[in-house]
């Protein structure tokens, strides 16, 4: 079967036992840019996550049988918490490979976006999406 036959994992998918577990609109103070003006700064960046991960039929109501977002958000919040990153393409492929540190996780969609990046519009940024190897 040639790549381009190759169907995309869906994000929430019943027959294939995948759940969506995501993360919308997280509003953070990042050291982010590579302009002079950025450096030393903090500025807003939005950040969302749309994970497929694998879907457990029995959970039995428990936080450690299920991906926690909470985690997640944590693991996000100390990496902006870090230091400067240039890129926010840089910034989302470290979010994506922070997420598949979760072995569930079967492929990560992450979007960030600069708020005040571009004038006269509301963000601007990347949105990724990989997916485990």
């Amino acid at each position: 079967m040639s790549s381009s036959n190759v169907q995309p994992l869906r994000i929430a998918d019943a027959s294939l036992a995948v759940r969506h577990v995501f993360i919308r609109n997280l509003e953070l103070l990042a050291q982010i840019g590579v302009h002079g003006h950025e450096r030393g700064t903090l500025q807003p960046v939005r950040i969302n996550v749309d994970l497929a991960v694998e879907d457990a039929a029995i959970i039995e109501d428990k936080l450690d049988q299920v991906v926690d977002y909470g985690a997640i958000t944590r693991k996000i919040r100390g990496l902006v918490g870090k230091g400067h990153i240039n890129l926010a393409e840089t910034m989302a492929e470290r979010i994506a490979t922070l997420c598949f540190e979760d072995k569930r996780v079967k492929s990560a969609r992450v979007r960030v976006e600069k708020l005040h990046a571009v004038a006269g519009a509301e963000s601007a940024g990347v949105e990724i999406e990989r997916t485990r190897p």
